[in-house]
């Protein structure tokens, strides 16, 4: 697997740490919360071959933490930064989870930047949604304890979502939250972003990606594109929370799409 370029860029919210592989048109990945581009690995190798793929980190997860409270609106200004200091016209957006509601906001308030847009398990959160948010615990922050067991605590809250025969897919996960700055953060930006507000803004062609086997966002993605202007379909049979599991299944849902050759709803085995 070909290793890709790292590098920070200077925004107006901080430095924006990347990583950068493939040539041809450009396409800007945001990953979910508590992750890191390392979550975007192997699809932006697998995309590569036909696309410049710029992998970021959003503050507070491998970027410099935001100044105050972490915010969807304040991750889409370092995404757009990101896009503003490499000098990228136009690009295309995939976003997965948190990374999805991202580029949500991104596609809003970048109008003409963001040609297509890929919104992978991702929820609609309006009023309902964020109700329900509002009360369900914390999944990624345990309390540190001496003797470690914190750590194992980690790593069986992620259980129902990652597959058991891919534990290294979870170690990554931890290593990630283990890393971030504050784990919560990124949900709880979720809970407070309206995104009733910046919806009806949103008319670059969509894919919306259905991962069947994510038991938290495969029921909701279904209202997303309900909601949005110019979105079709795609669904992975077998995909989880985990992007990394499903990668070349991802990567073969989403490519013709991006290659503005995909026209109708499709099923794609993992």
């Amino acid at each position: 697997m070909a290793s890709p370029t790292c590098g920070y860029a200077q925004t107006p919210v901080g430095p924006v740490h990347y990583a950068r592989l493939g040539a041809g048109p450009p396409v800007v990945c945001i990953h979910q919360t508590p992750r890191s581009w390392d979550e975007f690995r192997e699809v932006q190798a697998l995309l590569s071959a036909s696309f410049d793929v710029i992998a970021m980190d959003l503050p507070g997860m491998g970027s410099t933490p935001p100044a105050g409270a972490a915010s969807i609106e304040g991750f889409a200004d370092a995404a757009l930064g990101l896009i503003d200091a490499l000098t990228l016209e136009r690009v295309r957006v995939i976003g997965h989870h948190t990374g999805g509601v991202v580029a949500v906001r991104l596609a809003a308030i970048a109008g003409a930047r963001v040609a297509r847009l890929v919104l992978s398990s991702t929820p609609y959160v309006d009023a309902e949604a964020r109700q329900v948010r509002e009360t369900r615990p914390a999944i990624d922050v345990v309390e540190a304890r001496d003797d470690g067991r914190h750590l194992q605590a980690m790593w069986d809250r992620r259980g129902g979502f990652y597959p058991t025969e891919r534990p290294d897919l979870r170690a990554r996960y931890v290593l990630d939250a283990l890393r971030a700055d504050d784990p919560e953060a990124g949900h709880d930006a979720v809970v407070r972003y309206r995104m009733e507000h910046d919806i009806e803004r949103v008319t670059q062609p969509t894919l919306v990606v259905r991962h069947n086997a994510d038991p938290f966002a495969a029921p909701e993605v279904g209202r997303l594109q309900a909601v949005l202007a110019n979105a079709q379909l795609v669904e992975i049979e077998h995909g989880m929370v985990p992007l990394e599991y499903a990668a070349t299944a991802f990567a073969h849902a989403v490519t013709p799409f991006l290659k503005d050759q995909l026209s109708c709803y499709e099923m794609v085995d993992q």
